[in-house]
């Protein structure tokens, strides 16, 4: 039950419409209660600051708030979708996700919509005086003071959604929002700094597989625990967060007791699979935007090769926390019994192929990208103390020089081999200094 909640909670956040909605239940319970305060007569101190409104003038400006805002939210509506497709198209598709989670988009199309919805409700009980001396007409000062300031709300709004829009297609801006989220993440799933361990290797145990097909989405560790610790038993994850499933494949193998149909369910029940990855437990997903980036600035048709260069260095940033950390370790150890549910470890190599290595072969066929490439690897090992690791950044800057000698020749190739020399030299020197401290 805890991993569907999450699973939706993770599809309402983004999309364009729980913000609007709720917004608007808001503004609905907002005009019935201003509208309540109006009849009771006890606005007449709260707004006496204020010229009162006769109820024409009140209707042409609740007229202009309601029409303005409604025209508003559908222009924001449609800028939002043309920077979305804009962004999809050019940075990549699983980019989509970041944008339909942006807040500042639907904040301010939320805010537009429930000005509109609380404008049309304070003007349904304007109402003219009758002809009859008994009627006098009613205007809701109070509640045509707050539409107004809703409208002052709104163009503030405005005016920092057109400057939000274009900042958060830059290029820049989508990388940086990428790399700190991914270094966030790192620091949150491996919270401990470590070195090298042996990592569990699967063992022999009863399969539990999967029924359904999609992405493993969320994986609730914690309902895990409980069964295995309501059976006296171990659970060893088979796969991981982000990880393509369909029936027959194997999610995990349970070790210590017999898994019958009810135990199987219950250990399904704490995964959510979806048509689609998301970033909430899974790293690689992040890593994976980075490469995709600076894979598409390489390709031929595009050849920017700055932009893949600012791509290796967020992803340079988050890799070397990476490289610093017990990657066996998990948040919140102390409190969730990690003894009973071992997740999938994956050692630093994994995420080093998974990242520089996607990146080798359309880095290699550039210069400049070739060289930061290099560079980027170089820092990743500063101050590092892990000599299996510190060995695989010097591999993987060998496995670049391999590619790269078939993919450039001339001055480009000679000027790239003195920057793998220089490389090559500074590892070794690092290496030897961490051997004598």
């Amino acid at each position: 039950m805890i991993v569907r909640l999450r699973s939706l909670w993770l599809n309402v956040n983004a999309s364009y419409w729980f913000y609007p909605a709720l917004f608007t239940m808001l503004a609905l319970a907002l005009a019935i209660v201003t509208v309540a305060i109006d009849r009771s007569g006890q606005a007449a101190h709260l707004v006496k600051f204020v010229d009162a409104a006769r109820p024409e003038g009140a209707r042409n400006v609740l007229n202009v708030i309601a029409g303005s805002m409604i025209g508003v939210a559908s222009t924001v509506f449609s800028i939002t979708i043309a920077a979305v497709v804009y962004a999809s198209g050019n940075y990549g598709p699983r980019l989509l996700i970041n944008f339909m989670e942006d807040r500042g988009n639907q904040l301010s199309l939320a805010t537009f919509i429930g000005t509109f919805v609380y404008a049309v409700m304070v003007l349904r009980v304007v109402r003219e005086a009758a002809e009859s001396s008994v009627d006098v007409g009613f205007v809701p000062q109070l509640s045509l003071v707050i539409a107004t300031g809703l409208m002052l709300i709104s163009i503030g709004v405005l005016v920092f959604f057109l400057n939000h829009v274009p900042a958060s297609i830059r290029i820049n801006s989508v990388l940086e929002e990428i790399g700190r989220r991914l270094t966030k993440e790192v620091r949150q799933r491996f919270p401990k700094e470590g070195d090298d361990v042996e990592m569990m290797a699967l063992s022999d145990g009863q399969i539990v597989p999967a029924t359904g097909s999609g992405y493993i989405q969320i994986v609730d560790f914690s309902g895990l625990a409980d069964v295995a610790r309501e059976h006296n038993c171990r659970v060893i994850m088979r796969l991981r967060p982000g990880d393509f499933v369909h029936p027959e494949i194997g999610l995990m193998s349970v070790h210590g007791c017999h898994v019958d149909d009810e135990m199987a369910e219950q250990l399904r029940d704490c995964f959510s699979l979806a048509g689609f990855r998301s970033p909430a437990q899974d790293i690689e997903f992040l890593i994976d935007e980075l490469v995709e980036i600076g894979l598409r600035a390489l390709s031929p048709g595009i050849n920017d090769p700055f932009t893949a260069v600012t791509a290796m260095h967020w992803l340079g940033a988050s890799m070397s926390e990476l490289a610093r950390r017990d990657l066996r370790s998990r948040p919140g150890e102390e409190e969730e019994d990690w003894q009973r549910v071992i997740p999938l470890n994956d050692d630093f190599d994994h995420f080093l192929r998974r990242g520089f290595g996607s990146l080798r072969s359309a880095a290699a066929t550039s210069p400049i990208a070739a060289a930061q490439f290099l560079d980027c690897l170089l820092g990743i090992s500063a101050g590092l103390a892990s000599q299996p690791r510190r060995e695989a950044l010097r591999l993987e800057g060998e496995r670049l020089m391999a590619q790269a000698r078939i993919a450039l020749a001339g001055p480009s190739l000679a000027e790239l081999e003195e920057r793998s020399c220089a490389f090559e030299a500074a590892m070794k020197k690092r290496a030897h200094h961490a051997l004598h401290t």
